[in-house]
């Protein structure tokens, strides 16, 4: 039976993330063939309905409304509220991002739905769909389905499902829904935005990501990190051990405690491999460690592994690629 899914199209700055074309392509592998609705909120909105178009969508809800441009937990529950009384799918996906942990339990206790988080693969069994999500810091997982009849809300971890390849032949029917806000419940304003993080590829959604650990000694020892993640067009990531060690800001961290990150490649630099760090890191496609230690637990989920001074291997490493990538 084809169904109308929801998809509430993650953010940043005004632009798309990339979780938001998987959340598409999963959208319509659960749709059977029925109708996906993409939702985007901010003043920006329709910017962004061709583009989604293109990735999967069949309409396109837009609220444009400054009020929405930078995320609030109140006025986002307003307007996703709104948006899911006017649309009424019998599934909402989005993102497992800082937006989609926060809005989605709030949304779903307010209406009575289910909530299924940090999904990492969907299928469909027996006519029903079935969700796999990580347990135990990502020592096992569970497979989940929904009671029949029941509104399905899952929060999708980025980098898992892959996202439809754009099809520029699609379009879609736009739908404006305007939100009467409760000056009442608008209890945030948010006046300006500071950003700690480094600036490039977000780090949950990069493909690459290079981490350091305690054992890049200090907040100078990230550069050789940083200049192969730029090579590689990567993002930068630490322990939890370099955060507190004051080497960077905790905006970089990965672990239980941290970001959860899936890349296609994760070079650990320095990093011991704390089961709390593994924790976050641990499902990436292909690990490679640096470190001084030979027993260090990080070479035990490595795939690759090399045992030496960071501060060598690093920038031998970063030397050979820009040869193979840059022809330098």
């Amino acid at each position: 039976m084809s169904k109308k899914i929801l998809v509430l199209a993650d953010v940043r700055e005004g632009k798309l993330r990339n979780v938001a074309f998987e959340s598409l392509a999963a959208a319509r592998l659960a749709s059977e063939g029925g109708t996906v609705v993409a939702a985007v909120l901010g003043s920006f909105a329709k910017d962004h309905v061709d583009v989604l178009a293109h990735h999967g969508a069949d309409e396109v809800v837009v609220v444009t409304d400054s009020k929405l441009d930078q995320y609030t937990t109140d006025a986002y529950f307003q307007a996703v509220k709104k948006i899911i009384e006017t649309v009424e799918p019998q599934a909402i996906f989005t993102g497992h991002t800082a937006v989609g942990k926060d809005v989605s339990p709030r949304i779903a206790a307010r209406l009575g739905f289910g909530l299924i988080s940090d999904v990492t693969a969907l299928e469909e069994v027996d006519g029903k769909l079935v969700f796999t999500r990580p347990i135990y810091a990502g020592k096992a997982f569970v497979k989940k389905a929904f009671k029949e009849d029941e509104t399905v809300f899952a929060t999708l971890r980025p980098n898992n499902i892959v996202a439809l390849d754009a099809d520029t032949a699609r379009t879609a029917t736009v739908t404006e829904v305007s939100v009467d806000f409760d000056p009442t419940l608008l209890r945030t304003i948010i006046k300006q935005v500071v950003k700690k993080a480094t600036d490039g590829v977000d780090l949950s959604e990069a493909r690459v990501v290079v981490s350091g650990g305690r054992g890049v000694k200090s907040e100078d020892g990230f550069a050789p990190l940083k200049e192969l993640a730029d090579l590689l067009g990567g993002a930068v990531g630490a322990s939890r051990g370099a955060c507190d060690s004051g080497y960077c800001d905790y905006a970089l961290q990965i672990g239980q405690t941290g970001k959860v990150v899936t890349p296609d490649l994760y070079i650990a630099a320095g990093i011991s491999g704390a089961i709390q760090h593994l924790a976050g890191m641990s499902a990436s496609k292909t690990i490679v460690a640096i470190n001084k230690d030979p027993e260090a637990p990080i070479f035990q989920v490595a795939d690759y592994g090399i045992v030496g001074d960071l501060f060598v291997v690093v920038p031998m490493l970063t030397e050979e690629l820009k040869k193979v990538l840059v022809g330098k």
